[in-house]
């Protein structure tokens, strides 16, 4: 905790020192992906194990306050990756270092320039979705659907410190070895290695999902008028789906469209598969690693704490890597897609919204 309020302290007090400043942007952008990473990995899942669930997640994404999330988190990876291309090429050429200013600069400017389109693409997406009449969850739902992240964090968190103090009472309070010189150099390689791979496929991840076809496209009765409107026979197709394969969204949930990318094949593989599972390997690992350097740098003074940090962040990695990995073998089949269709009625209904007709609900609902 010492340390941490140094480095606040410390930043404030050396304002206008820009490395420092980005040092500080690096860490917040960074611990700002994470926190999206859980809840992403964790409430896509529930496209294949619990359709109804991830109904609810991407309706509460689509509200204002989950919108405002969205701008900022684009942010934070955007930001993240130029600087951390910076620091890996200050890193393969040492006497750069002394235009870190000047570099640091020219990041904040990259960014700048990227987001400008970028937002000005997103904007037009929530413009045309507040247009129209949709279905918008009250901010109190949208915030008790948080819950059970933040007490599986926590929990995550304590059973980090309880094998923490297991670990601390079996060898007796004596400190194991510090990780070895070799092991730290392999993860300072990972890092950077891992940095220059993600960038391609998450800004094009960024590019498909947030842009393109941004959360706002993929459920809602929306998007099956739109594509009617466009002379499709049902919704709107997934982006990256070979409409010829797997068809349109013609049940308007977010389930089929995850259902009909995962389910293109390319050449007899499924791409989409093949994308998410390296995006989840490395990001995960990425980010989970740079959250241990984090944590325990303000965590130094005590072994407890410091054990507590490392061993939550190998629970979480664990979780998240074993729950992306069994998605991605699955299948969504009818069965899920007609639950999460009834579930979409179901919303609009309790949430006093007049269903429409083109989600075909009446036999379900008993309108």
């Amino acid at each position: 905790m010492t340390s941490l309020v140094l480095t606040l302290t410390e930043t404030l007090r050396y304002r206008g020192a820009v490395g420092q400043w980005s040092w500080v942007l690096h860490r917040v952008t960074g611990l700002g992906v994470v926190l999206f990473i859980i809840l992403h990995i964790i409430d896509t899942s529930w496209a294949v194990f619990y359709p109804d669930l991830y109904v609810k997640a991407i309706a509460a994404y689509q509200s204002p306050l989950f919108t405002i999330g969205e701008f900022a988190l684009v942010a934070c990876v955007v930001y993240h990756a130029y600087n951390g291309l910076r620091i890996i090429l200050f890193d393969a050429r040492p006497l750069w270092w002394r235009f870190q200013q000047r570099a640091a600069m020219v990041v904040l400017a990259a960014t700048a320039l990227t987001l400008i389109p970028v937002f000005i693409l997103m904007f037009n997406h929530v413009l045309k979705h507040y247009s129209d009449t949709p279905l918008v969850l009250p901010l109190g739902v949208v915030l008790l659907e948080q819950v059970p992240f933040g007490i599986g964090m926590v929990l995550a968190l304590v059973a980090g410190l309880a094998l923490s103090g297991l670990y601390g009472a079996v060898s007796g309070g004596k400190e194991a070895a510090p990780q070895s010189s070799r092991a730290e150099r392999f993860w300072w390689s990972f890092m950077r290695l891992s940095g220059i791979l993600i960038i391609p496929l998450v800004f094009g991840h960024l590019a498909g999902m947030h842009v393109v076809q941004g959360v706002f496209d993929i459920q809602g009765s929306h998007v099956l008028e739109r594509g009617i409107a466009a002379g499709l026979e049902g919704g709107l197709p997934a982006v990256g789906a070979n409409i010829a394969q797997v068809g349109v969204n013609s049940s308007g949930t977010a389930v089929e469209f995850v259902g009909d990318r995962w389910n293109t094949l390319v050449a007899g593989v499924a791409i989409w598969r093949l994308y998410d599972a390296g995006l989840l390997a490395l990001v995960v690992v990425h980010g989970f690693n740079g959250l241990r350097y984090v944590l325990t740098d303000y965590t130094m003074s005590s072994p407890l704490l410091r054990r507590g940090m490392i061993f939550t962040c190998v629970i979480g990695a664990t979780i998240l890597l074993v729950l992306g990995s069994g998605m991605l073998v699955r299948t969504i089949d009818s069965t899920a897609i007609e639950m999460a269709r009834n579930s979409l009625c179901r919303l609009y209904e309790e949430n006093h919204t007049e269903v429409p007709e083109v989600l075909q609900c009446a036999a379900e609902t008993g309108q």
